[in-house]
């Protein structure tokens, strides 16, 4: 146990703040939790160390392939799968520790991986690399729920990421449905960590991976019709913040709330970026088409959004007023708007990215919180930029908008800290 917190117990116990019982109470406190933290190191070290392994070995076997005849090579090519099956199973038997599990886990999951390619390439086997990743995800589905292997649910949703981009980006631009049940059957494991393991880190990590492999393969169901994208973009981060909203993620701290953070920065770029009147004048040249498979995601989405914000209502998780939440309802309507002029969408787009900047600043003064603070005077200080660009003032006028900005950063920093000083008095 670190020596400071010793020396603050026994302080305390000194000054009869706490009684001995107490103090030695919270000493085994932290004690378990320094003796927990090797054992994570360790484990982590584990899952690593059988990535190595099993990549060396496939490494050692492809430089000399072309040596060995058919049947050797289909030898070689189920070793590593029975190695690693049998490793799995003694840890499952003997019910060994957590470290077992994910490294035996990890490993087992590169050797299938492993074993249908070198199959594949033995025996000639066609295929794309979509039905090649899709394949290994499904052998190794079972392996989170067998093992409950966190490791292994990272893995999973990078290769489910990549396998929806392999099919809907590069492989015939198909539209990857299965990736939903992919992703949805992973939720079972996740649910149980933020409902047993909420504040631990690789809960923090899945935080920001599903919604990261949201966004990412999203674009991959735009069909029929693009312009609906930008539409599907905010009502999606709509979503995301007021997920980041629930009690589950808005009771932890900032930096662990995926939803929360990639809810915001991703409304707000939306934003910046339909704050262009040019983009509206290129890309909506052709009418909108209603009867798309595009225009029926964002309806979904939309619906979905809107149910949200209503049972937070009646769970009274929603009292403030925040603009946030509610920026993809006027960004759909502003959507609307555009089908009859384009110069007031432009205007009110503008404007609804002026209050959000303004409302954060407002949050961040009101929680004294400077990172909420700079991120709202950065919102306006995007907005002032993006300006910069694409109107006729002066430079003169534009200069005086930028000291403007930055005395403005200055001077509420400055009044926020010596507010906060004066509170802490």
């Amino acid at each position: 146990m670190n020596s400071k917190i010793q020396k603050d117990i026994k302080e305390l116990v000194a000054e009869q703040v706490i009684s001995e019982d107490v103090g030695s109470k919270i000493a085994s406190y932290y004690q378990s939790k320094q003796s927990d933290s090797p054992n994570r190191l360790f484990t982590v070290f584990a899952v690593l160390g059988s990535t190595l392994v099993g990549l060396g070995i496939i490494l050692i076997l492809a430089h000399n392939w072309d040596d060995f005849s058919r049947s050797i090579k289909t030898i070689f090519a189920f070793i590593p799968l029975v190695i690693g099956q049998i490793i799995v199973g003694y840890s499952i038997l003997k019910n060994k520790s957590a470290t077992w599990k994910e490294a035996s886990g990890v490993f087992l999951f590169f050797a299938v991986g492993a074993s249908i390619a070198l199959v594949s390439q033995i025996y000639n086997i066609s295929g794309d690399l979509s039905d090649y990743l899709l394949t290994w995800i499904l052998l190794c589905l079972p392996l989170i729920y067998l093992l409950r292997s966190n490791a292994l649910v990272l893995l999973q949703i990078i290769f489910i990421t990549s396998y929806a981009c392999s099919l809907g980006y590069f492989s015939g631009n198909k539209t990857p449905w299965l990736y939903l049940i992919l992703l949805a059957s992973l939720l079972p494991h996740y649910y149980k960590l933020l409902k047993h393991k909420k504040l631990h880190n690789i809960t923090s990590v899945l935080n920001w991976l599903f919604p990261l492999s949201v966004i990412i393969v999203i674009g991959a169901f735009v069909r029929g019709d693009g312009h609906f994208g930008f539409l599907i973009y905010v009502i999606l981060f709509g979503l995301f913040y007021n997920i980041g909203k629930t009690p589950c993620f808005n009771e932890q701290k900032i930096r662990r709330n995926g939803y929360l953070v990639l809810g915001s920065l991703g409304t707000v770029y939306m934003l910046l970026l339909t704050s262009f009147k040019w983009l509206w004048e290129d890309v909506f040249i052709d009418k909108l088409n209603f009867n798309s498979q595009a225009f029926y995601i964002a309806l979904i989405l939309l619906c979905s959004v809107l149910v949200l914000v209503m049972y937070s209502y009646s769970k009274k998780w929603i009292r403030d007023f925040n603009l946030f939440q509610y920026a993809f309802i006027f960004f759909t309507l502003f959507f609307m708007i555009s089908l009859v002029t384009i110069t007031t969408t432009v205007i009110l787009i503008n404007l609804l990215v002026l209050i959000l900047g303004i409302m954060a600043v407002k949050i961040g003064a009101d929680t004294f919180h400077f990172g909420v603070l700079n991120y709202g005077l950065l919102i306006i200080t995007a907005l002032v930029t993006c300006r910069f660009f694409d109107t006729n003032m002066s430079f003169v006028i534009r200069g005086v908008l930028f000291v403007g900005v930055g005395a403005g950063f200055f001077l509420t920093n400055y009044v926020m800290l010596k507010k906060q000083k004066s509170l802490k008095k």
